[in-house]
Parts: structure tokens; C-alpha cells; sequence
């Protein structure tokens, strides 16, 4: 078998096995798994509406994901991705309200402040990693509630007079889209959604196409090598770091500039940011991947808020998640099952 294909085929078996799994609990637990699947479905797919919130929610996952794949990609691996997120979020509602430009300099704009706090953010876990060898995890970890605690702060401080949230950004920073409104039946699906997909188009280009991702990826690899190779390994440590933390930044402003047009304080992390790792996992950490499995989670996280129509708590489909998490990880054994089987079959 190639690696392609087998590349290809341990998530869809880690996806099967997951919803199996998932239908036995419900089935121990005494809830329908027919009727709490047939509901997930409607509540992702069923109608326009339903399409359009699954393609919303999908968005802010694809970059999340990458951020977490392309720094995976380059041996390192971002935890941050959440504050990132953050900072990139109230970056970029403040541009989006502090400035009244037309539309086509307002949004890029705002959009490239969102990127450029993701980057600045995860500029720091990136030098610290480069120059003093700190672990990048420990950092990153760390700097996810600082993120927090800054942002809650500037909200109620600076963006707001002492209120729980902003108010609405000016609508030439917004990413709102009437068009999808129409289609979709007032769903809140937004132009963000093109982005994404050019995101991942753009991390497909810099990590197979040119020198600078080889250089990444070469570091990632070995980087003894690459450093006996003339590559500067710091600096591509801290240029991997930077790119990643720009895609989570870019995930917060999907969140700022489209799907809520305000920030708001959190009284805990978004989850969108987590979810990212998971998204970057399933997807094998390449950028079709990641956004085939963007949609499987979008489509997830809808799709449940139907499921106590058919009498299932929604909390089930978390177990669903984290059993496709765990046969995902644990690869090794889906291998030597699909090895046993080919080899029976022969």
C-alpha cells in the first residue's frame, strides 16, 4: 500500500470507528444512535441554513488548523495557537473600529493587524525556542492566558466603557456577506470562508514550493543537517513560529470581523484554538487535510445542537470527537489491521 493512500485512508477508518464506537455508548447509555445520528446530520446538512452554519463554523478551524499543521510541519509544536487566536481577534475588531476607510483598504487591513498579532504572539514562544532552547510548548501554554487576561482587559478597558463587550465594527471592516445571507437564510456564513481556502492554498505553496519551505521543513527534520547543510536553523525556528501564530491570528479575526462583528470578554478559552490540534491531526497535518477536517468538525459542532431533539445530549458528539482523536493517534494499530487484512486477502 503507499503512503498516499494509506495517508489518505487511517483518518476515514479513525472517522468510521469513532461514530461506531460513539453508537455503541449511545446505545449502552439507552439513547437511540439512529435517531441521535440521523439528528446530527440534519442539524449539519438538513437545510440551507444548517449548510451555512457548518461552513461558518468550519472557517476559523481551517486556520486554526494550519497554524497548528505548519508549525508541526516544521518540527515544532505551537500550543498557542488559542492566544494567538485571541490577540489576532481583538486586533482585529480594534482596526475595525477605531478607523472609518472604504471597504477594499479597511478589511485587508484589519485583516493583516489580526495577522500580524498572531505572528508578533508567536514571535516570542519562537525566539525564546531559538536563542535559549526554551520548549515551545511550555511557552506557548503559558502565553494562551496571558492572551486571555490581556484581551478581557483591553476590551472593557480600551474598546468598551467598562462593558462586557465592544460595540459593532464599522461595516466596511466587516467580512458579512449578503449574498450567503440570501442563500443560506440569514445564516451567518461570510466571505471568510474564500480566505480560509486561500489559506491553505498559500501553506501548500510555501511548505512544497519554494526554498524557504524546504529550509522549514529541512530544520524540522534534522537540524544538525540542516545546520552542517549552511540553513540558518534559528531563524527558520523563529520564521515557523511567526507563520503559524499569522494563521491563528487570521482564525480570530474570521471571529471578529465575520461571524460575531464585535469582541466580547471570555470567561474561558474560545476552544477553537484546542480544536485546531485535533483539526491538524485528522488531517495529517497537510492542507487538504486539514480542511477535509475542518468540515468533518464544523459539521460535528452544528449538527449537535439538533441531537436533544432526538432525546441525545449533545455532549455525545465530544466522545465521538475525542474517539476519532484517539484511533487517529493511534495509527500504528489501523496499519497493522489494514496490513492483516491485505495480506489475508491475498
Amino acid at each position: 500500500m503507499s503512503n498516499r493512500f494509506s495517508n489518505l485512508l487511517i483518518p476515514a477508518i479513525a472517522v468510521l470507528l469513532g461514530l461506531l464506537v460513539g453508537a455503541i455508548i449511545m446505545l449502552i447509555s439507552g439513547y437511540n444512535p439512529i435517531a441521535g445520528y440521523g439528528a446530527l446530520w440534519r442539524g449539519a446538512f438538513g437545510e440551507s441554513y444548517y449548510i451555512g452554519e457548518t461552513l461558518r463554523q468550519m472557517t476559523p478551524y481551517i486556520f486554526a488548523g494550519l497554524a497548528v499543521a505548519f508549525a508541526f510541519r516544521t518540527g515544532l509544536f505551537n500550543i498557542g495557537v488559542e492566544g494567538q487566536l485571541l490577540v489576532g481577534w481583538i486586533a482585529s475588531v480594534w482596526v475595525g473600529l477605531a478607523f472609518e476607510l472604504p471597504k477594499i483598504i479597511h478589511l485587508p487591513l484589519a485583516l493583516i493587524v489580526a495577522a500580524a498579532a498572531g505572528a508578533i504572539w508567536g514571535f516570542v514562544p519562537g525566539f525564546l525556542k531559538a536563542r535559549l532552547r526554551v520548549h515551545e510548548v511550555i511557552v506557548t501554554i503559558m502565553m494562551n492566558y496571558i492572551a486571555l487576561h490581556m484581551t478581557n482587559y483591553f476590551i472593557r478597558y480600551v474598546l468598551s466603557d467598562r462593558k462586557d463587550s465592544t460595540p459593532a465594527i464599522h461595516e466596511s471592516a466587516s467580512l458579512w456577506s449578503p449574498f450567503f445571507e440570501e442563500i443560506t437564510d440569514y445564516s451567518t456564513l461570510h466571505y471568510g470562508i474564500f480566505l480560509a481556502l486561500i489559506g491553505a492554498i498559500i501553506m501548500w505553496f510555501i511548505l512544497e514550493k519554494t526554498k524557504t519551505g524546504f529550509e522549514l521543513r529541512s530544520v524540522g527534520f534534522n537540524q544538525h543537517a540542516s545546520e552542517y547543510a549552511g540553513m540558518s536553523v534559528n531563524r527558520n525556528i523563529i520564521l515557523s513560529m511567526v507563520i503559524s501564530g499569522a494563521f491563528a491570528g487570521l482564525a480570530g479575526a474570521m471571529e471578529g470581523l465575520g461571524t460575531f462583528g464585535n469582541a466580547f470578554i471570555h470567561s474561558g478559552f474560545s476552544g477553537v484554538g484546542f480544536d485546531g490540534i485535533a483539526v491538524a491531526l485528522l488531517g495529517g497535518n497537510t492542507a487538504i487535510g486539514v480542511v477535509l477536517a475542518a468540515f468533518l468538525f464544523g459539521g460535528l459542532k452544528v449538527g449537535a445542537l439538533m441531537m436533544p431533539e432526538a432525546n441525545v445530549p449533545k455532549e455525545l458528539v465530544e466522545i465521538v470527537i475525542a474517539l476519532i482523536i484517539f484511533f487517529v493517534a493511534s495509527s500504528y494499530m489501523i496499519k497493522w489491521l489494514v496490513a492483516r487484512f491485505n495480506r489475508g486477502v491475498k
